[in-house]
């Protein structure tokens, strides 16, 4: 039980390596008590209400690994302050402590899955103490893990875009034929001008199987859609003159395009990035399929669209294409994204 002669300290400057922890309670005792037997586990943060502990939560929720509340305090009980915590920062561990048998409250939050454990005043500080290392220990271990599985997401986005460069590789290959000069180098060059958002973190929802199987039918789906452009732009624009190449793309790109005197001005960058980008499960828009048609058109005729970035947007003229692609060459491009 608590010792009502144990003398309280000064508050202390956080101790580096310490983990965290935000006790809220209107009772200044309670706040004293608490912070000297919590001290040797962990940083202390203290709050009188709960809107001070959602202030300090939105500051400092980084930080707090455990978030301790009271459970009846004046304007608001404290299951309130851990369902906003909950909601908001749910790697912070919640525990509940009240002096009153408030079983109707506890058992809400409790299914709600709003808090951890319950503890009920008056502490046994040995037992408190055991229950904060606990807490923190769980803290630790839900940190580790959110690690774990960025770094998982890391390796699956760069998987993604790898995976997605060598479809549009054999894609543009069957579309040219492998003689044919392959705009994959034009392509890769303004989506990374433009800057490429690794895919959503859908592919951890999705397991091995359904996303190879996803990403088949969504490649499919856009190398049918790019050869059907690329058949209405030879049809329309048989010729081997590139100098219509700008006035070519303009319907198609609406406002999203200008035509500055010969070079192309694109407004919207991510027109130009979604094949590798977008989600598994969200098709390819036609102006992109349109844009990937446009590169091969211009590289069956032994020419490019080169882009730089401007204040503006992404500008692009029209020059001389690459030489063929080698293996080595491709790999390069694939370690840039």
């Amino acid at each position: 039980m608590i010792d009502a002669n144990l003398r309280l300290p000064a508050q202390r400057e956080p101790a580096q390596g310490l983990p965290t922890i935000l006790y809220v309670d209107d009772e200044a005792n309670a706040l004293k008590y608490f912070q000297r037997a919590i001290a040797p586990l962990a940083n202390v943060l203290t709050a009188t209400s709960v809107e001070e502990g959602k202030r300090i939560l939105d500051a400092q929720a980084e930080r707090i690994a455990v978030l301790v509340s009271d459970q009846r305090m004046p304007g608001a009980y404290g299951n309130e302050l851990l369902s906003y915590a909950w909601d908001r920062y749910p790697h912070i561990v919640r525990i509940l402590t009240t002096a009153y048998s408030e079983l109707e409250h506890t058992v809400e939050a409790v299914n709600q899955g709003q808090i951890h454990r319950y503890i009920q005043k008056p502490w046994d500080i040995a037992a408190l103490r055991m229950e904060l290392k606990q807490a923190l220990e769980l803290a630790r271990l839900r940190n580790e893990h959110a690690q774990l599985l960025r770094e998982k997401l890391m390796v699956r986005q760069r998987q993604a875009v790898a995976n997605r460069i060598g479809t549009l590789y054999a894609l543009c290959a069957s579309l040219a034929g492998p003689e044919q000069q392959l705009p994959v180098e034009a392509y890769l060059s303004a989506a990374l001008t433009a800057g490429v958002t690794p895919p959503e973190p859908d592919w951890l929802l999705m397991d091995y199987a359904d996303l190879v199987s996803s990403e088949a039918f969504r490649g499919t789906a856009f190398a049918a859609a790019v050869r059907q452009q690329l058949d209405t732009l030879e049809r329309e624009h048989p010729g081997r003159g590139v100098e219509q190449a700008i006035d070519m793309l303009l319907p198609v790109f609406g406002a999203a395009l200008q035509n500055q005197g010969g070079t192309a001005l694109f407004l919207d960058g991510r027109l130009l990035t979604e094949f590798l980008e977008t989600p598994t499960t969200t098709a390819v828009s036609s102006i992109h399929s349109f844009w990937l048609a446009s590169l091969l058109w211009l590289a069956r005729r032994g020419w490019s669209l080169q882009l730089s970035k401007t204040e503006l947007g992404l500008q692009g003229k029209v020059v001389q294409a690459e030489p063929a692609l080698t293996p080595d060459h491709l790999a390069a491009w694939i370690e840039q994204f």
